[in-house]
This record gives C-alpha cells, structure tokens and sequence, in this order.
C-alpha cells in the first residue's frame, strides 16, 4: 500500500506536458553534424509502474537496462559475463568476492565510476529503510569493502553463486545520493547511469526519451534516440505498430495474426521463463487445506488454456524451473482429472449443495480471482479457469483490479519467472522468511521447502546445489502453493529496418529482448 501511496504522489509531482513528436521518428530527425538521427519509437506498457526509475529499488523495468549497467551482465546464453568488473575471483576459504573494475568508465553526468559507488549501491539495497523489492537477492552479504579505486570486495555469510547474477543490478552514483531518501529524491525522475543511453526527459504517462550515450565504455550504441512509449494497452500498441507510429512492441498472441505476412514487419517469438499461474493467498481459512489445492491443480486444462489464449504459443506449466537446467520433469504435474478432483474433495468432507457447488461446515468452496485490468491474456486465463472450476463444483469469481490489495486477496492470476540462476524468483517467492518483506505474497510456508533452497542458494558447486532444486521442486508439488498454468511465448513486433536482435530465453514480462540494444541499427 506504502508503494502505491508513492507511486501516486511521485506522479502527481511530475511536471505533466503536451506530448510533441512522440510518433515513430526513425531517421527523420537531423544530427549537429548534419547527419540523419536514427530513432528507435518503442511502444510498451513496461516501464515503471512506481513512477521512478531507480534499479535498486523496483524490478521489472526494461528502462534499467539501457541507463544502468552492472558488474556483470548477462549474454545471449543467459551466462554471466563481465560489465562494470572486468574479473573477479573468490575465495571459498573466507566467501569473499574480489571484484576488479574498468577504469575509467564514466558517469552520464562525467564523474568517474569507482568500487565506492558499488558499496554505495548494494549497501542501498541492503538498507531496510529502503523497502527495496530485491533486498532479499543481497541476503547473503555480509559487508562491501572498498579495498581501493579500482577493486571491491564482497564478503559473504555463505557461498552464493546467485550473487554473480544479481550483480547484474544498475549500480548507481554515491556522489549524487548520498545522504538522500532514495526513494523520493529528484534523481528517480532525472536518473544518471553508466549505460549505453542518457536520460532526456519524461513527460509523465507519455514517454521518455534517451539519447546514446557517446562515452559508453563498451560499443557506443548506432541507433540514437531510443522513445519509451508508454501504451498500456496492448490492442492500442498493435494498432500504432501497424500504422507506423511505433516501431517496435511486445503483442498479445491473439494479435500476431494481423501481422502475418505485412510488408515491412517483422515478428520475433521468444522463449522465456515467464509463467502464470493461480495463487492462493494461505492467509485465507479456506487454503489452509492443502486438499482443496490439490484438487482446485487437477481441475485445470493448461492445454485448452495454452490454445485458446495464447495461440498455442506457449507450454503447460508445472513448476517454476522449467526453463531452467534445474529443471525436474519427475513430479506431481496435476494434469487434468476433474473426476479426481471431485473425489478428492467428497473424501475431504466436502459435499454439493443445490446450486451445485461444494460445502463444507456451512461454509461454500467460493473465492475471488483477482487479475490486473489492461492484461487482457491474464484476464482470459482467469475466465477460463474460472469456467473450469466451476465444472467441478468450484465457485471463483473473475475480479478485475485497476490496483490490488495485496493483503485481502483471497486468489490472484500471478506471474514470475527465473530465466537465469535457479535462486532467483525462488528464494523470495517461496520461501517463508520472505513473508514479512511482502515478497512472498501469498504467506506460503513449507519447511522443507525452506530448508532445500536455502542449501540450494549457499551451496557453491552446480553439481551440488542440483539435488537441492530437483527436490524443491518434488515437495513444491506435494504442497503446492499455485495452480501453475502455463510458459507464454513472447511475441515482439518490428520494422524489419531495425537489425541486430539475437534470441535469448526473455525473463518475466517478456523483459530481455533489448538486452543487446546498443547492437541494433536502422538501416
């Protein structure tokens, strides 16, 4: 609730003007030195849902990507590679990381990168008082120490081969913030990184303009000018791509269709690990039985789901690894049995009443199912599902929420996604020490559950750490704490003068496409 408080208060605060020019611009705008400006219009509903642009605070921005960069990065392979640090080494003896960073990178502002900024950052995040959503990625540092200008080291509780991952994060400017409220000050809307773009300017709800940043450090970007558009409906970003007013988009399925075969657009569809799924909040009396869940799991047709909605492009979920070489195939999959489902619930004392739904000590197998309004796949997977519970004598009523009371949910159409190490959108899903910092929204707690990803998370060898998932994985099933439905393949829209995307197995939200960005060209 504090987020959305400030998330309103910070876009009220925003100086709100006329947008001017915000059209697809590709190679119509001229340099100082006379040279045609290649313009890149992105239309996307993704951008930031808080009103701010801070990579130590809020996940899920693309934006982050292009302003800030990271002592590691990710390549086409998902592998961890060099950023900001050129090496590393660590020290199994003692958990410490050494990090060895570029010198000479620079700041958008001019001011040189240092290992004080990299103390500054994950100290950051670190730091309660920020209420940052990936606090619990750091869990497992103990202190940053700034040996000198060009090298910092991590000292860790634990072995956490994840932290290599999570390095990835923007680092950002201690010479700017410190001694600021990182959550209010000005910098969120005015954000300076070391990435490939600089930030122009935001006109609130609009767009926001970046420009290529000359100084970059790794290849200086071809293209420009990269324009956010913010559209938040994804039938309004089909209609503008087609027209020509946006060059590129994320589109539903169900649009591609009028795509096919147009002259001048290209589709990509992309792998990735983003699933959805039904999840029940176990505050709730009702989910407490695990043999309601159980039976709620095996009612569900994830095929019919995968074909309706999403075009057939997609898999049937369920677990959260799949996409991952962690994967374990050899569990509870609760592939649809709604005659198991009813027996399940008549032998848990359950029974029908008249309106043929089930009852049990006065009290009816009725919830809501809450989903986002402008997410229209979300919405027609809540339907379906909805439809398919009450085969089975299930009442779950679709509530559409413009935002969502995290805290009086009784069920929700969520989506995650763990497209690189296994810990990542595991550990604070799942795992019930997560409860309080509200990223395990749903209060599901297991523990064993907690006991194998925590050893999964502080194990250092992948030959190791391995069983700990597989099992995971295997007691997820048993205590299930979603209705797992389905891996949405990612469709983007492009002028096929824009060359240079690579695939890469795309994270939640579709984020990932722009990983290689500063590549790209309009020829």
């Amino acid at each position: 609730m504090k987020r959305k408080i400030l998330s309103l208060f910070l876009s009220i605060a925003m100086v709100v003007v006329m947008l001017t020019g915000c059209g697809s611009t590709t190679q119509d705008q001229s340099s100082n030195d006379g040279q045609a400006e290649k313009v890149l219009t992105y239309g996307t509903g993704n951008v930031s849902e808080t009103g701010r642009i801070n990579p130590a605070l809020d996940e899920h921005a693309e934006i982050h990507k292009l302003i800030f960069t990271g002592l590691t990065k990710h390549d086409k392979d998902g592998k961890v590679v060099p950023d900001l640090a050129k090496e590393w080494s660590f020290d199994e003896s003692t958990n410490t990381y050494d990090f060895v960073l570029n010198e000479g990178v620079k700041w958008h502002d001019g001011e040189e990168f240092t290992a004080e900024d990299v103390k500054f950052t994950i100290d950051s995040i670190k730091n309660p008082d920020n209420s940052s959503e990936i606090a619990s990625n750091y869990e497992e540092i103990e202190s940053v120490e700034v040996v000198d200008k060009y090298n910092v080291k991590l000292h860790l509780k634990a072995p956490c081969v994840a932290i290599l991952d999570y390095l990835s994060v923007g680092m950002l400017p201690k010479h700017l913030l410190e001694g600021k409220d990182l959550n209010t000050d000005e910098f969120n809307q005015n954000p300076i990184g070391t990435g490939p773009y600089k930030f122009d300017k935001w006109e609130s709800g609009q767009y926001i303009q970046l420009s290529s940043n000359k100084d970059y450090y790794n290849n200086v970007p071809k293209i420009d000018k990269v324009i956010f558009k913010i559209i938040k409906d994804e039938k309004v970003r089909a209609m503008q791509l087609k027209s020509g007013e946006i060059d590129l988009a994320q589109l539903e399925p169900k649009d591609i269709e009028v795509f096919e075969g147009i002259e001048g657009i290209k589709l990509y569809k992309e792998k990735t690990a983003d699933y959805r799924g039904v999840m029940y909040n176990f505050n709730n009396d009702l989910f407490k039985n695990k043999e309601v869940i159980k039976a709620l799991n095996y009612a569900v047709n994830r095929q019919d789901i995968i074909d309706s909605v999403l075009n057939g492009m997609g898999k049937v979920a369920y677990g959260p690894l799949q996409m991952s070489p962690y994967n374990n195939e050899n569990v509870e999959k609760y592939e649809c049995d709604p005659q198991k489902s009813k027996d399940i619930l008549v032998q848990d004392g359950w029974n029908l009443n008249s309106d043929n739904i089930f009852e049990k000590d006065g009290k009816t197998l009725s919830f809501r199912l809450t989903c986002f309004e402008g997410d229209p796949v979300r919405v027609n997977m809540a339907n379906i599902v909805s439809q398919q519970f009450k085969k089975i004598g299930v009442d779950a009523n679709v509530d559409i929420q413009s935002e969502v009371d995290w805290g009086n949910l009784e069920a929700f159409l969520i989506g995650w996604g763990s497209p690189y190490d296994p810990d990542d959108h595991t550990y604070k899903v799942f795992h019930s020490s997560q409860i309080e910092s509200g990223m395990n929204l749903n209060a599901y707690s297991n523990p064993k559950v907690d006991e194998l990803i925590t050893k999964g998370r502080t194990t250092l060898k992948e030959e190791d750490r391995k069983p700990y998932y597989m099992e995971f994985q295997k007691e997820l099933a048993l205590d299930p704490p979603f209705t797992f439905l389905a891996y949405i393949d990612a469709v983007y829209g492009a002028k096929d003068s824009i060359v240079g995307m690579e695939d890469t197995v795309l994270g939640h939200h579709g984020i990932g496409f722009l990983w290689n960005i500063e590549d790209w060209d309009i020829k």
